[in-house]
Order: structure tokens, then C-alpha cells, then sequence
């Protein structure tokens, strides 16, 4: 217990000094992070097995793993906070033909390049691995988009649509999933499932946001009856974690597997509770100031989660560097045509698809449950890598685009633009 708080203690206080050094040469405070806990971990000052200090071993940073969906619950409850009637009215329709169109463009894009890949090496991948690896690639980190718009305050046309599509993407991406890998598992058994493909899918979204509908309800109903503001700001903490733990559980009704998505469960109690609740814009605001530490831990966690060992092999760098330009052509062209087709303005059609480039841990959930494949490694490997990658990367380039379209509005910003 002793060197579990002193693990938790060094990595917020290094993430927090990694920022400042960030900040110097003008990155995100998300990348300060996430290279923060590359440096903590089992590759770098884990190494040195000092009690206390840095990840010793992949197993540590898993143990930690409670932390992660604690924070991913707090950022899934503050996104949903983005789903207001009056933005619905507003925004509603680009967003889900948006969220839906550049999912499913992204799918084909990584499809199509890896496809193509498996034809002419075919003993590096394979084919069910390929068409599993193109449903992983709709997936889009809401975590790092979150950060840089709150560190950055942006706020704008373009940031509205980006958290209301990041928030869609999740239920787009579960679908896609389960349908390719349901096809991908048909090509190596030789039967397909249309329980695992349709089913199951279908039922953990509705599930998922019954769960978070009824959650957000009864916390309107809860808060009534306390008026201070700590006593509205814990019952705010109990419940969404209460509803991270409620999204853990899992059933079964007949023959058909059933769970929650934590993302979805969490984003609809937020958005239930902001639109019935008149203090909810408040609540939320002071919820950001009180989980930040959360948030910094969760992205130093994500950071020592990155296996640097993969980067040994030359196969998963060749397959990965064709995933990540392949998903990121998929991620711009997809955004473009689909922002175009419903009338968005200029700037959000340039910049919305560089901003849902980030990727994390819900590919990497969807990898680990790819590991039934005949070559589930190789898809964990290549996910793994471009996890890498995008984490640090991806951030920067997140902060470029809301700064070109003018959507950033902190202090120091406001200055270069002023310079400019």
C-alpha cells in the first residue's frame, strides 16, 4: 500500500512538472502525460525496480486499472453534458450522419489498404485479421479530445460538433466491431453467428443507455434534496461511480451474452441529467475541477500501458504504418464528405477529421477481445503501435486544428494569435 501511493504521488507530480516543460515548446499537457508514463514505466524507470517509483511490470500498471475507468466514466459524464436539447436541435443531424459516415468510411479505407496487404503477403496477415483491424480503426479516444479542449478552452462551431461525434462514435464503433469480427470469426470457423454480429451489439446499446437514461434520472431526483454544493458535488462523484461499476456487469438471457458500454452508460446519464437539471452546467464545471487529478493519473497510467517491446518487430511496424495512414486518410476523407454532404462550414469540413485522429482504450479493448483470432497478437501488436503513435501525436495535431479554426481561447493562445 506504501509504494501504491507513492507510485500514485510521483506520477501525478512528474505528469504536472512534464507539463510545464510541454508548455515551453507548445504541446498539449495530454502528451506531457502520456510521455510521462512511458518514462515511469516497465521500459525506463520501472526497470530500475525502485520501491515506489515507476511501473515495475505491465501487471502494476494493470493492477491500476480501476483508476482508468473511473476517469474514462468522469470524461464519457462530462461529454454527455455536450447533448443539449438546444445543441441537438441545432447540431443533432450533422452530428450522427457525421459520427455514423466517417466511422464507416474509415472501415472501408483500412479495410481496403490491408486487404490489398494480405494479397500480397499473405503469411503476415490475415484476412480475418485485416477486416477485424479496419472496424478497430472507427474508433475514436474521446479522453485526449476532452483534454486538449478543456486545457485550451475551445469552444466554437467545430468543438461542438467534435464532442457530440466523439460521443456518437463509440456506439458507431461497437457495432462496426461486432459485425466485422462476427464475419471474421465466420471465416475461420466457417459459421457466422447472428447473435455475436447483430444481437449482442444491438442489445448492450440499448441496454447501455437505458442503464445511463434511468441513472441520470434518479440523480436529478437525488439532488433535490441537498442544497450545499459539496453535498451536489459528492452525490454527482456516487453516481457516476455507480454507474462505472453497473456498466462492469455482465448476464446472460438465453443463449445471448449481454453487458454495458461504459463510454455510452456514462455519456447518457450526463445528458439526462443536463438537460432536467438547472444547475447541471455548474455541477459540471466544478466536477471537471475535482476529477483533474483523476484525468492526469489516466493518461499517465495509458502511457506506461505502451509496450515498447513491439517496436523490436518489422512486420508490426510495416502493418501498423499502413493501419495508421490508411485509418487517418480514412478519419479526413470520411469527415470531409460527410460535413459537406450536411451543409457544415468550410473550416469544419478541413479540420474535423484531423481532430478524431486520437486512439486508445477502446481499440484496445476491441483488440483484446480479437485475440480468439488464429492471429489475435498481430492484431493486439499493430493496435498497440498505433496506440503509440496517435497518443502522441495526435493530441498536437488536435490542437493545431482547433487553433487554425480559430477555436482555441486561452490567454496564451489569444496572444500568439494577437502576434500573428
Amino acid at each position: 500500500m506504501q509504494n501504491l501511493l507513492l507510485c500514485i504521488s510521483i506520477s501525478l507530480i512528474a505528469g504536472l512538472l512534464m507539463s510545464r516543460v510541454a508548455k515551453r515548446v507548445g504541446l498539449p499537457a495530454v502528451t506531457a502525460y502520456l510521455v510521462t508514463g512511458l518514462l515511469l514505466g516497465p521500459f525506463c524507470v520501472g526497470r530500475l525496480k525502485l520501491p515506489g517509483v515507476g511501473f515495475h511490470s505491465m501487471e502494476e500498471v494493470s493492477a491500476m486499472g480501476l483508476i482508468s475507468e473511473m476517469a474514462l466514466g468522469f470524461i464519457a459524464f462530462t461529454i454527455g453534458n455536450e447533448f443539449r436539447l438546444g445543441q441537438l436541435r441545432s447540431m443533432g443531424r450533422q452530428a450522427i450522419t457525421v459520427g455514423i459516415l466517417q466511422a464507416v468510411v474509415t472501415t472501408i479505407v483500412v479495410d481496403t489498404a490491408l486487404i490489398l496487404l494480405h494479397l500480397v503477403f499473405p503469411s503476415a496477415l490475415s484476412l480475418s485479421s485485416a477486416i477485424t483491424l479496419g472496424a478497430i480503426a472507427a474508433a475514436t479516444a474521446p479522453a485526449a479530445t476532452l483534454m486538449v479542449v478543456r486545457q485550451y478552452q475551445a469552444d466554437g462551431p467545430l468543438t461542438r460538433l467534435l464532442l457530440m461525434v466523439v460521443a456518437i462514435d463509440d456506439a458507431v464503433g461497437l457495432i462496426v466491431f461486432s459485425a466485422s469480427f462476427g464475419v471474421a470469426g465466420a471465416l475461420e470457423q466457417g459459421g457466422i453467428s447472428a447473435i455475436t454480429v447483430i444481437v449482442e451489439p444491438v442489445l448492450e446499446i440499448i441496454f447501455s443507455l437505458a442503464l445511463g437514461a434511468v441513472a441520470g434520472y434518479i440523480l436529478d431526483w437525488s439532488e433535490r434534496y441537498f442544497h450545499s454544493r459539496g453535498n451536489r458535488i459528492s452525490m454527482t462523484v456516487a453516481f457516476v461511480l455507480l454507474t462505472v461499476g453497473l456498466s462492469m456487469v455482465e448476464f446472460q438471457l438465453g443463449p445471448v451474452h449481454c453487458g454495458f458500454s461504459l463510454l455510452l452508460v456514462c455519456m447518457m446519464t450526463g445528458t439526462i441529467f443536463c438537460n432536467i437539471c438547472e444547475t447541471s452546467e455548474a455541477l459540471i464545471q466544478r466536477l471537471d475541477r475535482w476529477t483533474t487529478p483523476l484525468s492526469i493519473l489516466f493518461f499517465v497510467l495509458s502511457g506506461a500501458e505502451l509496450d515498447l517491446q513491439i517496436l523490436r518487430n518489422p512486420v508490426v511496424l510495416i502493418i501498423g504504418a499502413v493501419y495508421i495512414i490508411a485509418r487517418s486518410a480514412g478519419k479526413i476523407l470520411g469527415s470531409y464528405g460527410s460535413c459537406a454532404m450536411t451543409g457544415c462550414d468550410k473550416k469544419i469540413q478541413k479540420y474535423l477529421g484531423i481532430t478524431l485522429l486520437p486512439q486508445a482504450g477502446v481499440a484496445l479493448g476491441m483488440a483484446i477481445t480479437a485475440a480468439s483470432l488464429s492471429d489475435g497478437a498481430m492484431v493486439r501488436s499493430v493496435v498497440l503501435f498505433s496506440v503509440l503513435v496517435y497518443e502522441l501525436v495526435a493530441p498536437t495535431l488536435t490542437k493545431n486544428a482547433l487553433f487554425a479554426a480559430g477555436e482555441l481561447h486561452s490567454e496564451e493562445l489569444n496572444a500568439r494569435k494577437a502576434k500573428a
